[in-house]
């Protein structure tokens, strides 16, 4: 059977609580994390064959999470062993990856430390339908862009279907890197490339041409998105599909998210759904982009691809932890509330 496989760095998540005495209460929650596993643990659930390829040292940790993985019907068999530690992040409860409550600690690990000319892509992608990475790879250093360049070029020979997460994480570029030179010549093997205009702008180099006000409308966004879509598809002309998502924290602590697609030539925009019950703000990208790749493989209608990738990634933040736990019953439920 064919699989998706999602290639990435699985990071450990460790969350303490708002509340400042976690240090004397001994309170210290661990999650396992990163961009890539996410999406593969949201497709495993759905019934999807997934597959996970990232690199893990031999120790007991690595061991007892390749277990849990393997419990979790994520095929393991890609994984590389090898390298002395595991990447870690560090992100207060509640907070999002985007703000200055976080810290990674990544640098020598074992996914850092990959090299070009040693994993095995021909058998790593023999059976494998649909590839996803996501921009956070390329991000980490220049041999790991060569390593996914190596991977994506096996992965277009086969005809597989790539996909790429445009996630922008300002703090792991190192200054003397720029993601607007590396990024494209990545993308431009990738048929389905998921995002926001911001990210768009600082990793393909799209236009960026907002109103210069605080109170921008959500008309002019979805005005912006039509153009960053057309820069997009201009720019690599194997790209058929573009997503965008929008997620605003209000002023009465609520937030607000709506996201828009183009696929198959045509364009529509998700239901705008707002809540003020939001327990944690990871994730809930992977998981638009895990509902996006399930409604595709499903054949759905662009409509009901956008609708049903929004419904999860707004289900998502609903739940604690990096990981959704959200069931096609349950999505389907929200869709239905904000149809």
């Amino acid at each position: 059977m064919e699989k998706i496989l999602c290639f990435g760095e699985l990071l450990l998540r460790i969350s303490p609580p708002a509340t400042k005495n976690w240090l004397s209460q001994h309170q210290l929650q661990v999650y396992l994390g990163g961009a890539e596993l996410n999406v593969a643990h949201a497709l495993a659930n759905w019934q999807m064959p997934v597959a996970y390829c990232t690199a893990l040292p031999k120790n007991f940790i690595s061991d007892d999470i390749i277990n849990q993985l393997n419990n979790a019907k994520i095929d393991t068999s890609s994984i590389q062993r090898g390298g002395n530690r595991i990447g870690l992040y560090f992100l207060q409860q509640g907070s999002d990856v985007k703000n200055k409550l976080v810290y990674f600690d990544r640098r020598g690990s074992a996914f850092a430390e990959l090299q070009p000319g040693k994993i095995n892509w021909e058998n790593i992608l023999a059976n494998v339908k649909w590839l996803h990475f996501s921009a956070i790879v390329p991000a980490l250093n220049d041999s790991l862009v060569q390593v996914c360049e190596e991977m994506l070029e096996v992965a277009s020979k086969r005809n597989i279907i790539i996909s790429l997460d445009l996630n922008y994480r300002a703090s792991l570029w190192s200054p003397s890197r720029k993601p607007g030179m590396i990024l494209p010549s990545l993308a431009k093997y990738c048929q389905v490339i998921m995002g926001n205009i911001w990210s768009a702008n600082l990793l393909l180099g799209a236009p960026l041409h907002l109103p210069s006000t605080d109170k921008i409308m959500k008309e002019a966004y979805l005005h912006h998105t039509e153009s960053t879509v057309s820069y997009i598809v201009n720019q690599f002309p194997k790209c058929h599909t573009v997503a965008n998502t929008f997620r605003f924290d209000l002023p009465d602590g609520a937030v607000q998210y709506y996201a828009s697609l183009f696929h198959e030539g045509q364009f529509c925009v998700s239901p705008e759904m707002t809540s003020n019950q939001v327990k944690d703000k990871v994730g809930s990208g992977d998981c638009f982009m895990a509902a996006l790749i399930y409604a595709i493989e499903q054949k759905m209608q662009t409509q009901q691809i956008i609708n049903f990738a929004a419904a999860a990634a707004f289900g998502k933040l609903h739940e604690f932890g990096d990981v959704t736990q959200q069931t096609i019953p349950d999505i389907i439920k929200i869709m239905q509330k904000y149809a």
